[in-house]
């Protein structure tokens, strides 16, 4: 069972890392692994902004570079108050060559206020090779 509010938590945590002066949109991430570790991200922008790295990428290359290859769920905190952050679409590329469709993100506001969607919610039509 994921223990969605630890994730959240964890997340929230995160986001405090964040690097982000020019949105000022800072954003967390909790990747928990099949083994129970958890990995955390947090977005790193850059002023090219096309080289910066949202958060839930960021937990996902911490983890394979560690040798995680099995993940059970993500936990993704952003900014905006009342409103879950869900991850962009290239997040949801990235995230699904390493998940399966079952794989559980879970889409939170700082002040805990969360939805649980799978990959192939968010994702229905991945490309694949």
């Amino acid at each position: 069972m994921i223990d969605e509010k630890r994730l959240i938590e964890i997340a929230n945590e995160a986001r405090k890392n964040s690097y982000a002066p020019y949105s000022n949109y800072k954003v967390g991430a909790a990747l928990l692994c099949k083994d129970g570790s958890i990995i955390t991200g947090c977005n790193i922008e850059n002023c090219s902004f096309t080289v910066g790295i949202c958060a839930e990428r960021t937990a996902f290359s911490k983890a394979i570079s560690e040798g995680k290859k099995d993940f059970q769920a993500i936990a993704i905190v952003g900014n905006t108050v009342d409103l879950p952050t869900p991850p962009c679409g290239a997040c949801r590329q990235f995230m699904s060559e390493f998940v399966e469709g079952d794989f559980e993100i879970i889409e939170a506001s700082p002040d805990g206020k969360y939805v649980t969607r799978t990959m192939s919610e968010l994702l229905p039509d991945q490309f694949s090779l």
